[in-house]
């Protein structure tokens, strides 16, 4: 049986090798602690796309122009990212990534009530490799139809690549919709698309660009989002926060990931409204390979490889008892 268990601890590692990070070592999107010292006004968090488990935050002000990889396995930075070609930020309040895989960071702050004349967002490649480096990053100029104004929350739909920018009122704001591709050559202008009841202080599209959630100090909001035209449909188990400036979808799209400002402060997964219930194997009636996510494919065909690694074996073993 010496060639059988060397088959099947290929087959095996293989399986495990299909499988995203997070679910080959057990782990998932459970909460986490963020551990790094630099870290004491964590603002925005977006689930990396090219590594699972990571999210991605960035400080308040004061810091300087740099974004952190944070994986949510050990509460560590795995990378520093420094931004090469932008100003000095102002008050970088978001982060969000795009669909081809490019971090956009919102200078979108203004504590003043709105006093700056504009604002910008910086966008560059997320990296492949998680290391310490220094990315080159495109500036925008952005100002709003209406006047300025104190945003916090900036999302970029997953499908389009189209930019939003949610304002910071305590009676409620209003979705402000990007031009259809930013400009680097002029100012872009942001418009009033819809009104969003809440005081708000971050904000996340899911996966599949179909939901928008809406997050502030003491409660959330969820609405149907299609192409701006949002439908309020109820309202999310917002966890209290010392003070909760940051919500992220998993990357597969089942959690909601609420994060605050603080030295050591908590990231809390809370189950994402209206998810499909998970289909049993008997009741797909496909290959088994179409999943709501990422997430969800890797595993599936993890799983059909170990299946398969364990058939081989049981053939080989009754060849052999043949023989």
């Amino acid at each position: 049986m010496r060639r059988s268990s060397a088959v099947l601890a290929g087959v095996l590692l293989a399986g495990a090798c299909a499988l995203p990070a997070s679910a080959a070592d057990g782990a998932g999107d459970q909460g986490f602690t963020i551990k790094d010292p630099r870290i004491t006004e964590s603002s925005g968090l977006a689930a990396s796309h090219l590594h699972p488990g990571v999210y991605w935050t960035h400080n308040d002000s004061d810091d300087g122009p740099y974004v952190y990889a944070v994986d949510s396995r050990t509460g560590k930075t795995v990378a520093r990212v420094t931004l090469r070609g932008i100003g000095a930020p102002r008050d970088v309040e978001a982060v969000s990534i795009g669909p081809h895989n490019e971090i956009y960071l919102g200078d979108i702050g203004d504590n003043l009530g709105g006093k700056w004349p504009y604002v910008w967002i910086y966008r560059l490649p997320e990296p492949k490799v998680l290391r310490d480096q220094t990315v080159t990053a495109t500036q925008y100029v952005v100002k709003y139809e209406n006047g300025p104004r104190n945003a916090e929350s900036l999302l970029v739909h997953p499908k389009t690549g189209r930019v939003y920018i949610i304002d910071k009122k305590e009676e409620g704001g209003h979705l402000f919709e990007g031009p259809a591709t930013l400009s680097t050559s002029g100012t872009n202008i942001f418009k009033p698309i819809a009104a969003v009841d809440l005081w708000a202080t971050d904000a996340a599209f899911s996966p599949s660009g179909r939901q928008l959630a809406v997050r502030g100090y003491f409660g959330g909001i969820y609405y149907d989002f299609n192409g701006g035209r949002i439908r309020r449909k109820g309202t999310l188990d917002v966890p209290l926060q010392g003070q909760g400036e940051s919500v992220s979808y998993s990357i597969d799209g089942t959690k909601l990931m609420y994060g605050s400002e603080g030295a050591g402060s908590s990231v809390q997964a809370k189950d994402a409204p209206d998810q499909p219930a998970a289909k049993s194997p008997s009741s797909s009636g496909g290959s088994g390979l179409s999943g709501g996510g990422s997430g969800g494919t890797g595993v599936k065909i993890g799983a059909a490889v170990v299946a398969l690694g364990a058939l081989a074996l049981f053939g080989l073993s009754r060849r052999r008892r043949r023989g």
